[in-house]
């Protein structure tokens, strides 16, 4: 953030990586998917609900997520716009998979929260958005679907500056409202950007013109809505910061941009911003020092497992960010949790549900690594310093379930599948001390569907969830002797997690404040970091 920092190599200081953040149907996938289409990755955008197989929306692949209209799974892509590269993870909107987004955020620069122009600030951005406040992390704020009825103007700003208590500053106006939107004013760059309604996939006109007073405004705007226009920009400027991009930086202002991503408007002028404003590679928090992105070494951190991406191979892949460097296929990385080396042959870069090899990465990227389970969430490869990424946190389920296989004969095929989950970080699996059948934690009720699909799906596996006694977890931390006393007197109580760390399953508030009365030695917490 400070100025005194050296340049970043030119590969490094292009990159800029980003995740979008939103409520649930804000129109998160429509505006991924044309990003991807002005960056040239894709030829054509497929609408989300499209007809024929031909044009399924290319970020979301898993089938429930093609089902139901949401994205389940955060996934990356990478492609480049003008003399930029751009890295943008995908987050699940949706208020069941918050963890999972948590954790995007950890590895990204800058996020970009999309608004419903009719809705304004929905419960889940602000959520979202308060995991970008205790990362400070930048946001720039994309007011979509202003083609449809929306609100005014001025009340979508003032709500995001009440409700998110961030300053919002305007980059572009919009022009019309509803039936009669035809565009927005470019305030950045003083330009008249006009929507073209009759093909959704053109990039609109745009205009070149000498500030409000132009007379060649008339002959695109009828008058009564210029009129407004000048009126509404003249109270903007009075009543609304100009754009600082050093208050951007340090997330206390957000630049807000207008427009429609179905129709493709308002979005290139929005991918100018994050290229002209948003960060470069960041440096990451780690112990016992801070990575830099400029230095020599590479490192990178494990945010996301994902498994059986293909359903054929029974892959998982590792997300990583990279933290510094540059990295050439084939390299030897130190794995510090195990202090093993590890040949990465095979990593991929993500065009969407296109993967292919990457011959090289740099600072800032993303990018897969196929493996075996040996990578977790929170994992640091590193050119051999024991570095460790800190900060990716781990939270308590809110939802407990036993789970059993229709057939018990398959309990072990059960095991192994949950305990691919519990590392992919979708779930928690606790394995009681009491007992046999394993309890299942999850954030939201949604998870139980997905899992309970996903395991039948990639292992043929029916599986029955049942309601537990149990309806939180707390990891259990202290001093060994202590630790094993409370063992010992809590035993129906106890698990442990895939890890092997020991968790107290609780059923009621009152038995967390009794241990608290009864073992003052002995630390019950709804969190943990993911490292080891």
């Amino acid at each position: 953030m400070l100025d005194n920092r050296p340049e970043l190599p030119p590969e490094i200081a292009r990159r800029r990586t980003f995740a979008i953040i939103s409520h649930p149907d804000a129109g998160k996938t429509t505006l991924t998917e044309k990003f991807l289409l002005f960056g040239g990755a894709i030829q054509m955008a497929g609408q989300v609900r499209a007809k024929g197989e031909a044009r399924r929306t290319r970020s979301d692949f898993m089938a429930m997520e093609k089902d139901r209209g949401i994205s389940v799974s955060a996934s990356a892509m990478s492609f480049d716009f003008k003399e930029f590269r751009f890295n943008l993870v995908d987050t699940p909107g949706h208020s069941d998979f918050s963890e999972d987004t948590y954790r995007t955020l950890t590895a990204v620069d800058a996020a970009i929260m999309v608004i419903d122009g009719a809705k304004g600030v929905e419960s889940q951005t602000q959520k979202l958005f308060e995991v970008c406040r205790m990362r400070d992390l930048p946001i720039l704020t994309f007011c979509n679907k202003m083609d449809r009825e929306s609100r005014d103007t001025f009340e979508i700003i003032d709500e995001i500056q009440e409700n998110l208590a961030i300053d919002v500053t305007p980059a572009s106006w919009p022009i019309g409202v509803g039936r009669d939107f035809m565009g927005c004013y470019d305030i950045l760059r003083d330009r008249l950007e006009l929507m073209d309604r009759a093909d959704r996939n053109k990039v609109a006109e745009s205009i070149e013109i000498n500030g409000l007073d132009d007379p060649k405004l008339a002959e695109y705007v009828p008058e009564d809505q210029l009129n407004k226009l000048r009126e509404e920009l003249e109270m903007a400027r009075e009543l609304l910061p100009p754009l600082d991009r050093d208050a951007m930086l340090e997330g206390s202002l957000t630049p807000i941009w207008f427009g429609s991503a179905i129709n493709s408007f308002g979005v290139k002028e929005l991918m100018e911003g994050i290229a002209a404003y948003g960060p470069q590679p960041q440096i990451q928090t780690a112990t016992p020092r801070q990575i830099l992105p400029e230095e020599k070494k590479v490192s990178g951190f494990v945010f996301k497992v994902q498994a059986n991406m293909d359903p054929k191979h029974r892959d998982r892949v590792a997300f990583v960010r990279m933290a510094s460097g540059h990295f050439k296929r084939g390299m030897k990385l130190t794995h510090v949790r195990s202090k093993k080396q590890m040949a990465i042959t095979n990593p991929v870069m993500f065009l969407a549900s296109d993967r292919e090899l990457a011959e090289e990465a740099w600072a800032g990227d993303i990018m897969g690594i196929p493996n075996h389970g040996q990578l977790r969430i929170g994992d640091t490869l590193t050119e051999g310093e024991a570095l460790r990424v800190s900060g990716i946190p781990s939270f308590a389920p809110e939802l407990l379930q036993g789970v059993r296989a229709g057939d018990p004969l398959k309990s072990k095929h059960l095991e192994k599948a949950l305990m691919q989950f519990a590392e992919e970080g979708a779930a928690k699996v606790f394995k009681p001390a009491f007992g046999s059948g394993f309890i299942v934690g999850v954030v939201g009720a949604l998870q139980f569907e997905v899992l309970a699909s996903r395991i039948e799906l990639e292992y043929g596996l029916p599986v029955r969830f049942e309601p537990s006694q149990f309806t939180s977890a707390r990891w259990v931390s202290g001093e060994k002797p202590a630790v094993e006393k409370f063992e010992d007197a809590n035993k129906q109580h106890i698990a442990h997690d895939h890890d092997g760390d020991i968790v107290y399953l609780t059923r009621l508030q009152w038995d967390i404040d009794r241990v608290a009365r009864d073992y003052p030695e002995v630390a019950l917490t709804a969190t943990k970091e993911m490292m080891v």
